[in-house]
């Protein structure tokens, strides 16, 4: 792949993706949505700990901004 295939992203602090760094990060995005819905389960699952629920669903989602993160690697904080 070379430079005219990097489609360009209107966000400020991020660098142009190749298609297959968005197609990860895309990948990463369904993966976060079937964890979410598991997540929501849980909530819904009588005695499941509501407060670790809550924490492990705060973790997941640290860990998925991680993930996607570390492959668009933008310039900014």
């Amino acid at each position: 792949m070379n430079e005219k295939d990097v489609i360009p992203l209107p966000i400020k602090g991020y660098r142009n993706l190749t298609e297959s760094e968005i197609s990860l990060i895309n990948k990463l995005k369904e993966l976060g949505i079937v964890l979410g819905i598991q997540v929501d389960e849980l909530y819904l699952t009588p005695g499941v700990d509501q407060r670790w629920t809550s924490i492990g669903k705060t973790h997941l989602q640290e860990g998925m901004m991680a993930l996607i993160r570390a492959v668009a690697r933008p310039e900014t904080f």
